[in-house]
């Protein structure tokens, strides 16, 4: 009995630890997403000076988990025709040489970084709460179910830095989202994903499959997500969560595939 016992809290272990990954990958993924988004931002740089012909992205802080997904989803891409370049600097000298600095722990060392580098056109990203205040200009706001962002619009305009933070789609360029059931229980009221802006910039489409935990009274328990983007899923998910199915007997569990489609 003891043994089952074990066996049995080591799968769970794992399965946990496993689960835990795959939340870390999407959220990863997601800001990297967002930083694409951003570096469109940055001013273009005279020709001829060091570092026109690329636009260097640099992580402060952390570890090197993210920079490789940050290198895997961004190395290659171009904005305005200049390759995007991600560094990890070790120093905050290194920074100058970056045109996005995404700040992803606060240390002592931020409030005086952002200081030297907030007069400059370097846009600069955190994910701390005291990020705006320290003079930063972008902050990421993780949940448990999606990401958002705050702007300090002062920061912007003193570096010279312009652009729409949440670009959304020109009217003839309209993409939408089709949902299509693969279950038996009838959907009694849904609510329809946004496509998000970021997607439009990044032109992402495709779809994304998901299996609703379905209460007894038709309220959804849980969504998960089986494949897809990671940007495009987590829209999915907060709007299935808000749906309603038909009463049952017994709580059931519905496959759907939501496409993003343009």
């Amino acid at each position: 009995m003891h043994t089952r016992l074990s066996r049995l809290c080591a799968v769970i272990l794992v399965w946990s630890l496993v689960a835990s990954a795959q939340r870390t990958a999407d959220e990863y993924q997601v800001k990297a997403a967002y930083l694409y988004s951003f570096a469109k931002m940055v001013p273009p740089s005279p020709p001829g000076l060091p570092g026109s012909s690329d636009m260097i992205i640099g992580v402060f802080g952390g570890g090197e988990d993210f920079v490789k997904v940050l290198r895997r989803t961004l190395t290659g891409k171009t904005i305005n025709g200049r390759t995007l370049e991600i560094r990890h600097p070790r120093s905050p000298k290194e920074l100058k040489f970056c045109q996005l600095v995404f700040f992803r722990t606060s240390e002592q060392t931020t409030r005086a970084v952002i200081a030297q580098l907030g007069r400059t056109s370097v846009v600069l990203v955190g994910e701390d709460k005291e990020f705006l205040n320290d003079g930063g200009m972008i902050n990421l706001l993780p949940s448990e179910d999606k990401i958002t962002y705050e702007v300090n619009s002062a920061a912007l305009e003193r570096a010279g830095v312009h652009g729409d933070t949440g670009p959304a789609a020109s009217k003839t360029d309209v993409q939408t989202a089709q949902v299509e059931p693969e279950s038996a229980r009838s959907i009694t009221f849904r609510v329809l994903p946004e496509f998000p802006s970021i997607a439009v910039t990044m032109k992402l489409t495709g779809a994304v499959q998901l299996e609703a935990v379905v209460r007894p009274d038709g309220t959804v328990k849980q969504v998960r997500v089986v494949g897809g983007h990671p940007v495009l899923a987590q829209v999915a998910v907060a709007a299935v969560m808000k749906w309603r199915y038909e009463r049952a007997s017994k709580e059931t569990t519905e496959t759907l595939k939501v496409s993003f489609v343009r």
